[in-house]
């Protein structure tokens, strides 16, 4: 609706994560390069958590991409999945049968680790979601872990999750599975410089002409009210475009940005698109007023200090409170 209204190509704000539009800031960079490191060096089990809409989702997705290792990769992102429908799943994208059966299956299985071993190919199987798995499965999960210690060097298991599956690893059930993971990375979010360069990295990718749509007040609005995650980051921006499309300006200034999130804003939620009242002019004059006045009486005092009319003054009043 607004890409004609401001020249772009396409919309520069879509919430889908998509590992064709890849900004990476500070902690984007060093997790994902130590994800690749993991995997390289055969680090086994690799954990990776994130708030919801810090870019876990996207970040998997461009090393899934990027990682040129011969062998297979099997990405899961169902967290309702039992534990019949996770090893089903597992074994068609091995070219593994699975009847039910789960030791049947792990059989097969350490027979195809031993395969990749010796023509030196991985298996890289990542699980999305993790945090809402059952704990039946993340205890069968250990199982693998056994075989990956057995048949070095060929299994990698990543688990991504919300930051509450760091709490669930702490469970005494779960102690197992947790001392095996030895890569532990958590995305936090960006950073007040790399929110607005990844703003304008976003509007550069639709197309737009005029990278200058956001104003310098509006873009530091946005990480105020954002906090630097990403998809609120998407969500404000993309409402503020419609806003001044509608108004018919091709300059977003802070206001458009001030009521798009007073829009989106949740009562009583502070962690989403909460910003504090606007000065007004009144308020600003009554500071300056109110500081003025101390500045006054201040000066007062030091001059009538250095005259020597304080001293008086105080033992006149000492006298008055002496005859109460």
């Amino acid at each position: 609706m607004y890409r004609k209204h401001f020249g772009l190509v396409r919309k520069p704000f879509e919430l889908s994560p998509d590992s064709n539009i890849l900004f990476l800031g500070e902690t984007h960079k060093e997790t994902l390069a130590g994800l690749k490191q993991g995997v390289v060096s055969d680090k086994g089990f690799l954990l990776l958590t994130g708030g919801v809409g810090t870019g876990k989702t996207t970040l998997i997705n461009v090393l899934a991409k990027t990682l040129e290792i011969p062998g297979y990769l099997c990405v899961i992102s169902n967290p309702t999945l039992g534990v019949d429908d996770f090893f089903y799943y597992f074994a068609a994208k091995l070219g593994l049968l699975f009847d039910g059966n789960t030791a049947k299956f792990l059989v097969l299985f350490a027979k195809l680790l031993e395969e990749c071993k010796k023509k030196k190919r991985k298996v890289l199987l990542i699980i999305d979601e993790a945090h809402a798995l059952p704990t039946d499965l993340l205890e069968e999960l250990r199982l693998l872990a056994n075989l990956a210690i057995e048949v070095k060097n060929v299994l990698s298991i990543f688990l991504v999750g919300q930051p509450e599956l760091l709490g669930r690893l702490t469970e005494e059930q779960l102690s197992s599975l947790s001392q095996r993971i030895v890569v532990r990375y958590h995305l936090t979010e960006l950073a007040r410089e790399d929110c607005r360069q990844y703003i304008l990295f976003r509007l550069n990718w639709a197309g737009a002409k005029n990278r200058a749509i956001f104003t310098e007040k509006s873009l530091g609005l946005v990480y105020e009210a954002t906090q630097g995650n990403p998809r609120q980051i998407n969500i404000l921006c993309d409402n503020a475009l419609l806003a001044a499309y509608s108004q018919d300006v091709l300059e977003i200034e802070g206001e458009v940005v001030r009521e798009s999130a007073r829009r989106l804003h949740i009562q009583g939620d502070d962690s989403t698109f909460f910003l504090p009242p606007q000065k007004t002019l009144l308020r600003r004059w009554l500071v300056w007023m109110v500081l003025a006045i101390l500045l006054v009486e201040g000066a007062g005092v030091a001059y009538a200090h250095q005259r020597g009319w304080l001293a008086p003054v105080y033992q006149y009043l000492m006298r008055l409170i002496n005859l109460d």
